[in-house]
């Protein structure tokens, strides 16, 4: 029999245990389109994934978009007004952006403690914050809008967004913390659901654990671990029948359907019954 080895240890570990949903864009027609790609293999430590949010044509009254909450941050700019770029960090609940009737967004999606790691930027600093790349990584920002430009298609706009990350490997500040690895392990294996005091004490006070959360994630672990939970009760919901028919709150770690609804308001905006995934 082969070595097992720790989680932690293997690529590609924490993509394995979760995955960041945003819900689908309600349909307007075939006039407004949302997609993901995923990054390179090299870069799928770091990152979840690129994303694309645009309209087809002017749509007849303006549009807005919705943000959940994930526990990632994301960078995202428009092609056709590559300077301005924006970095998102962790929200505790959702957020609405207004985008006018006409629109082309693309984002990088980094992975739960995957952005201070490269970036060398406690996450605490732009939690619940959406600010210009060029206030926070100048370099950053300049080139991607030399790089980013409108009338790309999909696949070249991925293709220049992996070449331009890979070439930043280099940035990379080596692994994150091993303790702090191992508590966001165990979150994720247990779907946010666990005591953190208890299931999360690796040798490692809570005050300890907190500070390092607050510089990976941007937030305590009892809050990413609410998100992360919410993410699984997202996943796995289903329409306000199906709940009452097959409670999806138990299988996400709630206890009950009311609190399953007031994480689900606060996360995202909505009830389950009507977000759109």
């Amino acid at each position: 029999m082969g070595i097992r080895y720790p989680t932690i240890m293997r690529k590609h570990w924490i993509r394995q245990l979760y995955r960041p949903l945003q819900p689908a864009v309600k349909p307007v027609g075939k006039e407004v389109r949302y997609a993901e790609w995923k990054p390179a293999p090299e870069l799928r430590d770091l990152i979840y994934c690129y994303w694309q949010l645009k309209s087809t044509k002017p749509l007849s009254r303006p549009f807005h978009y919705r943000v959940v909450s994930d526990g990632c941050i994301d960078i995202f700019l428009e092609p056709n007004n590559p300077q301005e770029s924006y970095v998102m960090g962790l929200s505790d609940s959702f957020d609405e952006f207004p985008l006018g009737t006409s629109f082309h967004y693309v984002g990088i999606r980094f992975l739960p403690g995957a952005f201070p790691q490269v970036y060398n930027l406690k996450a605490s600093e732009l939690t619940n914050r959406c600010e210009k790349l060029s206030d926070v990584f100048p370099l950053v920002a300049n080139s991607l809008a030399l790089n980013i430009h409108d009338g790309l298609t999909d696949q070249p706009i991925k293709e220049i967004l992996d070449d331009y990350f890979i070439s930043q490997r280099g940035w990379d500040r080596g692994d994150a913390d091993v303790r702090f690895c191992t508590a966001l392990e165990t979150i994720l294996q247990k779907q946010g659901s666990l005591a953190i005091g208890k299931e999360l004490a690796h040798g490692i006070s809570s005050r300890q654990l907190r500070r390092l959360f607050k510089f990976y994630i941007g937030e305590s672990p009892k809050l990413f671990s609410r998100i992360v939970r919410f993410q699984q009760g997202l996943q796995a919901q289903a329409s306000a029948q199906r709940i009452v028919e097959h409670p999806v709150f138990y299988a996400a770690g709630y206890y009950d359907q009311s609190h399953f609804i007031k994480d689900f308001k606060t996360f995202s905006g909505s009830t389950p019954a009507s977000i759109n995934v």
